[in-house]
Formats: C-alpha cells, sequence, structure tokens
C-alpha cells in the first residue's frame, strides 16, 4: 500500500470504537414531535430525511471516498426505536474486559434525560417481548435460542448491479410509474401502497441530500487548503458527491462512492443485522475498470489506492451495540460486510477477472478485520484463483474464506430462484446464501441442538434453571433402545422450533408494522413494483432462516450414550446422568472413556457420522417449508457465530466428555481435537450431511503453516477444496497458525496485537477474544499433514 493509505489504515486499527448518541437524540428529537401525523412509512422516511439533514458529516485528512456511519470514525450510533439501551447496558459495554466500547458522558446523559424517557416501552424490543409466552421467555432465558430481531433490524441485505446502471432519480422515475399505476377504486391496498411509494421518494431525496452535504463540505475545505494537491483531491470529492448517488456513476471513482452511500443510508436508515453487503464486488467494478484502463483514465495503481481507501471505510464502522445478556457476551465489533469475488456471472459464465486478482491483493496488503471477504469458487473457476486466495490464507489471516459457488446455486435453485437470480446470488455475513438485491433473507437466532439433548435426558426439565421448558417426553432411565431416547429428542426439537418460529413471527409483524425501511426498499426488487416495503414482504424472495449450533457436540454425545449404554450396556442411563450432574467429579477415568474411547464426528467413521445425519435431518424436517408472515418460508443455516461459547455456557456436563460450561462444537466443525484422522476424513464426515437442504453450513479448518508452503503447498490445498466442493458442500475456512504462537499470544497479548485469527464466520484479533473463545480455537485440531 502506498503512504496515504498505510496512515488511513493505521489510524482505523488505532482508534477504539465507541458509541455515539446523536443518532438517537435527532430520531427522539424527530419522534417527539411528528410521531402521530403521518403513516407509519412516510414517518420513517420523513425520519431518515432528518438524520440525513441534522447527523455530523465529516471527510478525513487524506480521504477520498467519504462518508461515516457515526460523527467521526469508529464511532457507532445507536438504534432506540429498535432496542433502547438502559444506562446499565452502556455500562457494561464501557466496562467489558474485551471489545469495550467508549461511551462518553454526554451520551449517558442524552439517553438519561431525553432518549430512555421516550423510547423505553416504545421500542420494537420492549413492544414485542410482553407479547410474547412465558414458555417463550423460559426457554430463551435457558438458552434453547436467540433471538436477533431484539437486537437488530431484519438483515444480511445485499447490493446487485442495479446501483450502479441506475441513480436514485431513475427509481425515483419507477417510483412515480408505480403510483401512477395504482387503481384506488378496484384495489383495496392502494393508499398503503400509495403510503410507501411515497415514502421511498422521501427517503431517495434525502439520500441525495446526504451526498450534497459531503460535496459542500468539500467544497468548503477545498477553499481552505493551502497545498494544491490536496485541494485538488477535495474538488474531485466534491464533484463525485455533487453526481452519486443522484445519477449512475460513469467511472471506477464514482462506483466506489456510489455502493459507499447507498451502505450508510442503508446502515442509518436501520442497523440490519449482518450490515449491508456490497456482493459480487468485482463483477460490479469490472465494466468501469475495463473501460477505464482501456482508455488510460486509470492505472491499475490509482485503482488499488481507491480500494485501500474505501476498505478503511468498512473497518471504520464497527458494529452497533448491542443490549442485555448479548451486551455482555458479543465479543466483536465486526460488522459483518461480505465481500464475494470470482464465482459466476447471471449467464453462468467464470466471473474471475483481473480486477478478482487485484482484490485479493488488497485484501493481501490490508488484512483488516473489515470487510470480511470471501471467494466463490466454482468449477467453471481456473485453479489459479484458488491458488492466489491461498496465498493470502497461508498468510494467517483467517480469509478470504472459500465457497462452492455450484452448491450455492443448487441451494437458492432448491428454494424456489430462478436459475440467473440464484447465479447472481452468492453469500453473506458468515456463510448465507441468498439472492443478490432480490431477497429479504432474515437469520432469526440460534438454537441450541446439544442443550435439546439435556432437557430429553430430563424429561423436559432444565436442571440449571430448575423449570419444565419442554413436554414430558419419557423417564430416560426407562428407555429401552437408542430409538427411544432419539425419538423423544425429535419431540422435544418439533416442540422448540415451534415456540421459537411464534415468536419469530411476533417479531416479523412488528418490524413490518412500525419499522419499515424505504430507502433500503428501493434497491431490492420488487418492492417498487408491489409498494411494498422490504420488511413486509416487497422483496422478490422472503426467507427466514434458524441456525442450528453444536452439531458435532450433539453428535458425539448420542454416540457415546448409544455404545456405552444402550449397545454395550457398560454404563447405566441413570449412572451417566448422576456423573453429568455432578459434572464428572471423581470420575476422570470415565470422562476420559468417553473423550478418548468413544467413536468421533470427524474421523469418517460411518456409523457415527450417520448420526450426525439423523441430527441433522431432524432439525431440517422440524425447520423447513414453515410459512413465514412475508409470504416465504423458513430454512436452515448450520453456524454459531460465537454463539457456540455462550450456549456451552448453559449447559451442563454432557455425554461426549466435555465439562459443564465449556464450549460446544462450532459451525459443522467436529468436537474441538476429536477430529484425529486428518482433513480429509474431516471433509469426508462434514460432506454427508445434504449442504443443499442449507442455506449455509461452516467448516473451520486449522492448518499448521508448514501444510501451505511453497507453490505444492498452494496446489494441495487447492485440490483439497476442490474434492470437498465435488462432495457437494457449501463452505471452509482455514486458521493457519502454529498453537504455540496462539498460546505466546495469550500470555503476552501486547506483543501479539496484530495477531488475526477466524473465529467463525469471521476473522478477529486474537487478544481481543474472550478467554473462552481464545481456548477454544487453541483447542481445535491442528493438522500437520494431509
Amino acid at each position: 500500500m502506498n503512504e496515504r493509505v498505510a496512515r488511513l489504515r493505521q489510524k482505523s486499527v488505532d482508534t477504539k470504537p465507541s458509541i455515539s448518541a446523536e443518532r438517537a437524540r435527532l430520531l427522539t428529537e424527530f419522534y417527539r414531535d411528528n410521531e402521530g401525523k403521518y403513516s407509519i412509512p412516510v414517518l420513517r422516511a420523513m425520519a431518515f430525511k432528518h438524520l440525513c439533514e441534522h447527523k455530523t458529516i465529516y471527510i478525513g485528512d487524506e480521504e477520498l471516498i467519504v462518508g461515516e456511519r457515526g460523527p467521526l470514525p469508529s464511532v457507532t450510533p445507536t438504534f432506540p426505536e429498535l432496542t433502547c439501551h438502559s444506562i446499565d447496558d452502556l455500562e457494561i459495554l464501557r466496562s467489558r474486559e474485551k471489545t469495550s466500547y467508549g461511551v462518553p458522558p454526554e451520551a449517558i446523559e442524552v439517553y438519561r434525560q431525553q432518549v430512555i424517557p421516550y423510547w423505553r416501552g416504545r421500542s420494537i424490543r420492549d413492544r414485542v417481548f410482553p407479547l410474547l409466552p412465558q414458555t417463550w421467555h423460559d426457554a430463551y432465558d435457558a438458552g434453547v435460542f436467540t433471538e436477533f430481531m431484539e437486537q437488530r433490524a431484519p438483515g444480511h441485505t445485499v447490493s446487485d448491479g442495479k446501483i450502479y446502471v441506475k441513480g436514485l432519480l431513475d427509481f425515483k422515475k419507477e417510483i412515480a410509474d408505480a403510483e401512477a399505476k395504482l387503481d384506488d377504486l378496484r384495489d383495496i391496498e392502494a393508499f398503503q401502497k400509495r403510503e410507501q411509494l411515497s415514502a421511498m421518494e422521501i427517503a431517495a431525496d434525502a439520500a441525495i441530500l446526504f451526498a450534497h452535504r459531503h460535496a459542500e463540505l468539500a467544497r468548503q475545505m477545498a477553499e481552505q487548503a493551502s497545498e494544491p494537491t490536496r485541494k485538488a483531491e477535495l474538488l474531485r470529492i466534491a464533484d463525485v458527491c455533487q453526481r452519486v448517488p443522484a445519477y449512475a456513476p460513469r467511472d471506477f471513482r464514482e462506483a466506489l462512492q456510489t455502493y459507499w452511500f447507498y451502505h450508510l443510508g442503508v446502515i442509518t436508515e436501520l442497523n440490519g443485522w449482518d450490515s449491508f453487503n456490497p456482493g459480487h464486488l468485482d463483477q460490479h467494478l469490472w465494466p468501469f475498470y475495463e473501460r477505464e484502463i482501456a482508455a488510460r483514465t486509470l492505472d491499475r495503481e490509482s485503482a488499488k489506492e481507491l480500494l485501500e481507501c474505501w476498505w478503511v471505510k468498512f473497518n471504520n464502522h464497527p458494529a452497533p451495540p448491542k443490549v442485555g445478556v448479548t451486551a455482555a457476551e458479543s465479543g466483536t465489533y465486526t460488522d459483518f460486510a461480505n465481500i464475494n469475488l470470482g464465482g459466476l456471472r447471471r449467464d453462468g459464465t467464470d466471473a474471475v477477472t483481473e480486477l478478482s486478482y487485484l482484490l485479493l491483493e488488497v485484501i493481501d496488503e490490508m488484512h483488516i478485520l473489515q470487510p470480511s471477504n470471501n471467494v466463490q469458487l466454482s468449477r467453471k473457476n481456473p485453479d489459479r484463483f484458488m491458488k492466489e486466495a491461498a496465498r493470502v490464507i497461508r498468510k494467517g489471516y483467517g480469509f478470504p474464506s472459500v465457497f462452492n459457488a455450484d452448491g450455492v446455486v443448487e441451494q437458492l435453485l432448491r428454494q424456489g430462484k430462478t436459475l440467473e437470480d440464484a447465479r447472481e446470488g452468492g453469500t453473506s455475513g458468515c456463510v448465507e446464501s441468498g439472492a443478490f438485491g432480490k431477497e429479504a433473507y432474515v437469520l432469526t437466532g440460534y438454537f441450541n441442538l446439544p442443550k435439546i439433548l439435556e432437557l430429553t435426558l430430563h424429561n423436559g426439565f432444565d436442571p440449571r434453571t430448575k423449570k419444565q421448558l419442554g413436554p414430558k417426553t419419557g423417564d430416560p432411565s426407562e428407555f429401552a433402545t437408542f430409538e427411544d431416547l432419539f425419538a423423544a429428542w425429535q419431540e422435544q426439537v418439533n416442540y422448540f422450533v415451534e415456540l421459537k418460529i411464534k415468536g419469530n413471527h411476533t417479531f416479523e409483524q412488528m418490524y413490518a408494522n412500525y419499522a419499515p425501511a424505504p430507502f433500503l426498499s428501493i434497491i431490492i426488487d420488487d418492492c417498487i413494483a408491489k409498494g411494498q416495503d422490504y420488511n413486509a414482504g416487497g422483496a422478490r424472495y422472503n426467507t427466514s432462516y434458524l441456525q442450528g449450533v453444536g452439531i458435532g457436540s450433539l453428535t458425539d454425545s448420542f454416540a457415546a450414550i448409544d455404545q456405552h449404554v444402550f449397545r454395550d450396556r457398560s454404563l447405566s442411563m441413570s449412572d451417566l446422568l448422576k456423573y453429568l450432574e455432578r459434572d464428572f467429579a471423581d470420575q476422570e477415568k470415565l470422562r476420559q472413556l468417553l473423550l478418548n474411547k468413544t467413536a468421533k464426528y470427524g474421523n469418517d467413521n460411518e456409523y457415527v457420522d450417520q448420526i450426525m445425519v439423523r441430527c441433522f435431518n431432524t432439525f431440517f424436517n422440524a425447520v423447513e417449508g414453515r410459512p413465514n408472515v412475508r409470504g416465504g418460508e423458513y430454512h436452515i443455516d448450520m453456524l454459531p457465530t460465537t454463539c457456540h461459547v455462550y450456549f456451552g455456557s448453559v449447559l451442563g456436563a454432557s455425554a461426549d466428555g466435555r465439562r459443564s460450561g465449556m464450549p460446544l462444537s462450532e459451525g459443522i466443525s467436529p468436537v474441538q481435537g476429536a477430529d484425529r484422522k486428518g482433513p480429509t476424513a474431516v471433509f469426508k464426515s462434514a460432506a454427508k450431511m445434504d449442504h443443499a437442504k442449507t442455506g449455509g453450513t461452516l467448516l473451520n479448518m486449522k492448518f499448521s503453516p508448514g501444510l501451505l508452503k511453497g507453490e505444492q503447498g498452494l496446489a494441495n490445498v487447492t485440490h483439497l477444496v476442490r474434492s470437498y466442493f465435488k462432495m457437494d458442500s457449501h463452505h471452509v475456512q482455514f486458521n493457519v497458525v502454529d498453537v504455540d504462537l496462539l498460546r505466546r499470544a495469550q500470555a503476552n497479548p501486547q506483543a501479539h496485537r496484530d495477531l488475526i485469527v477466524r473465529v467463525a464466520g469471521y476473522s478477529d484479533y486474537f487478544c481481543d477474544l474472550s478467554q473462552a473463545l481464545q481456548d477454544e480455537i487453541i483447542a481445535r485440531t491442528e493438522h500437520e499433514s494431509y
């Protein structure tokens, strides 16, 4: 990177994330004066316009791409209309040991005097929680599942190419055309549609106004600039911001700034889960890059500088802070914006270009946490593409992750997308598949599969909270066969899935009714044509996902019970439950038997792997195809982010030899340290799951750095990934790091502040992780041979 980028990058890395109450104050003032005067969509659009008019704007020294989420870099706003932080929440965020946020005294006073008095009882979270049954609250409090939409708005929103060929003035014309077609006499929803379309029009004007404010600020700064080069840069910034996003971008630089204004608009309007994603960046930017390189109005190094300046903007955006238990437990600043490289074009051809390779260079040079990035690897992509990605992976950053582009298409086709829309789709957030620019695919929460086994082993009773959470499915000591136990677990799974989804319906309807997203709706097909909001089913496709966690721990526990209780009969169910309740006190020999002398998932053992398949299919069948309130369906993902640590903390000792409170397995990975026959065995085990039935699976692998040495190492890992994807799998990501280095970093964090590791669907600084998460990563098997 050049010196400008190096300085911008260092400032971004060094600046401690903090919280601003500016957005909360502006929104509170607007709602206090205007709530009840307008329809909800128009109210939301006018609130967005109020923010765009009055929020502090910032252009930093040397920046070429401009605009911040908060008043300064690394300052994040809050969203009290969705979830209103208490003073205790703010204190937790300020004081927690890892990944704390600076919370200035004035922000606490704004909350104390203005925000909390107005929003307490009015936020989405406060409105929904009293509506949910006590059974839901009991299961939630026990850690059976989490709820995403108590924290953030529906998300997993991804941009497609339309924003690069249309400006907001073009979208406004589409809105006007849609309004002109409304039939107030025959369409009983015409009024609601008109209000929604009016809201979109207001939101479009607001975003244009926001960009023009940056243009004006740049002109003012140019007048004061004494250095000619910077003065010219500021005038160029002013010209760009005066044009985009009102009009379609004409060149590479305008295209980058265009996306960034849309990104800021979406995350200012609402804090969508997993931010907003650029999607197939190399495909979207390629026409501008190719044209300008040919015309010699842009060279490769200038393009790289612009991309790297743009990269810094993502890293300036810590995720909005959480509330409650999540405020204490959440272990990352990452906002999960994920860039897709490679893969397929809409017509099914290879999408890898010279720009794809340039972006891999940017990822390597920047090596910062955000934006997340991945390569979409199709059988049509050249091996060179995977090898170049592997050159970055072997640096030990944990990125890019690797996805089976052909498998993603298969998943989306199975869900009912058209072939073209499926090819234009990809993955966002951690590993989740969706049709870019056309789908609202909403993650609703994590589902603790091993916890449900614990409840089954106690006849639906939770030994931790001392509450009857699930149905009484029988005394396990009276089960005659493994099938009796498994059938009881299936009944519990079905019960808790239904309980979770009933709660989801309430949340989704509340967002549709009280928190529409008119700006986001402009750029997602077919919201304008339907006159319907993104949060109310306006998108072409509307999917809800429920994420299963801990399938490795669950499988190994089932296998241990089957082997020792039902097959060998070397251990009674009563004794096992007694030992688990006591956390294996005075039973270390038994615990080691369960840990080391019992078949484990991840070793290509057909017997154990088929238990995994049965568990997976049970979860799939319980969720798949259930209707959501937006006219779409439920599907499953298999990923945890960091929730496998929290879910383990609410779970007693388990039959696989795991002690009480320890983390669960993450994603579809084997239990930490249980895979002992090399990476090919792990791949074979994981591939027995039908990945096409999901919207995403997450597999973490830890490799010794020596495995990727030299050109042969790159070739080997390329063949390994290709082989895994030929088995119709979804995703794999690699930690290429020596375990001794991790232990040294844990002991002396200040000497290893820049050590980045792959956690789950994202990378993070190792020293910013909790002790439990650090220990979990250290415990993962480090493969030293293929």
